[in-house]
């Protein structure tokens, strides 16, 4: 029988996570012993500490054993740490330590949500890819810049490492891991007892885009300005780079390492984000909403808004506006 460990950090406060992963594959053990199999995983709950209290104290969790007890493990979960990544980081250190060992002895380890900084930390995910919750990513990038994140993507699966995206995706991390571990069948037995729409792998129609603003480039963050304040008008990269007196070369360099975009890139998420705000809450046409960002290529927008989103305007307006009319 597998080992499956799913992490209890302390000083963490989502406790869904920790649940709904324990469920997930309890359900998917009892499955295949309905079905004639043995069960594949022995699931724990494990920490450093005897409880962990959630929620201001409302609720608490009582791992089953300490980390300090299991010498081996098959599968590490480790759960969503919400806000409070910075703070987990700092007081699980022995946690840390212990999942990367684990790894190196041959455990898969996945992280949903901000549980990837308590991940990144270990070092195992330098120069692999990963994803976390979107409102995250600019706090995540800055804090491990050798991560190759992405986070538009629902799941990465790497070495024997997954992430996933934010707040409630991880039932699909559960389900799409059922389905590595145990088989075809019973990821969709799972998926339809929990409601859980499977083989979902994008968390970009769900993204917010606020532009990343935490750096010290001033030029950068007069540009980033001058795009948002402009969102009627097509605006030109070398004019933009001329308007601020420097070089397109450099211009884009500076842009790309203050914000993690093109310039062109960034021009394209500010627009495609106000389009989807009136989309969500106005009656305007397609096209009106277009024109009102700055395209006049019906064929260029929807490119650019799929690419974005992961749906075309009229189907991103149907999902989040049911009183928008049809044009």
């Amino acid at each position: 029988m597998k080992h499956l460990t799913i992490v209890v950090p302390n000083g963490q406060n989502n406790l869904s996570s920790i649940v709904g992963a324990y469920k997930i594959f309890t359900r998917a053990n009892e499955y295949w012993l309905n079905t004639g199999k043995k069960e594949l995983f022995k699931i724990q709950l494990a920490g450093i500490s005897k409880r962990v209290i959630f929620y201001e104290g409302l609720f608490t969790v009582k791992p089953h054993t300490n980390i300090a007890a299991i010498n081996k493990t098959d599968l590490i979960i480790i759960p969503s740490l919400n806000h409070n990544y910075q703070e987990a980081v700092k007081g699980n250190k022995s946690l840390i330590d212990w999942i990367a060992n684990q790894y190196k002895a041959g455990a898969e380890v996945a992280s949903i949500c901000t549980g990837a900084f308590l991940l990144a930390t270990t070092g195992l995910l330098d120069g692999k890819n990963c994803s976390t919750h979107w409102a995250a990513a600019d706090n995540f990038r800055i804090m491990f810049p050798k991560v190759n994140l992405h986070a538009d993507q629902l799941i990465t699966d790497e070495n024997g490492i997954y992430t996933n995206g934010g707040a409630y995706s991880f039932l699909n991390l559960m389900i799409y891991l059922v389905e590595k571990y145990y088989d075809r069948q019973t990821a969709v037995f799972c998926s339809k007892v929990f409601q859980i729409e499977i083989d979902r792998q994008s968390q970009s129609a769900f993204t917010i885009f606020t532009g990343q603003k935490k750096h010290d480039d001033e030029m950068v963050k007069k540009a980033q300005a001058y795009i948002e304040s402009k969102l009627d008008e097509k605006i030109s990269i070398e004019h933009l780079s001329s308007h601020f007196s420097v070089g397109r070369r450099n211009f884009d360099r500076r842009f790309i390492k203050a914000t993690g975009n093109t310039p062109i890139e960034y021009t394209q998420r500010v627009k495609i984000e106000s389009a989807k705000k009136a989309f969500e809450t106005s009656r305007k046409t397609i096209s009106e909403v277009m024109y009102a960002v700055g395209y006049s290529d019906l064929k260029a927008f929807r490119e650019v808004f799929r690419k974005i989103t992961g749906l075309s305007p009229l189907e991103y307006r149907q999902k989040y506006n049911k009183e928008a009319i049809i044009s």
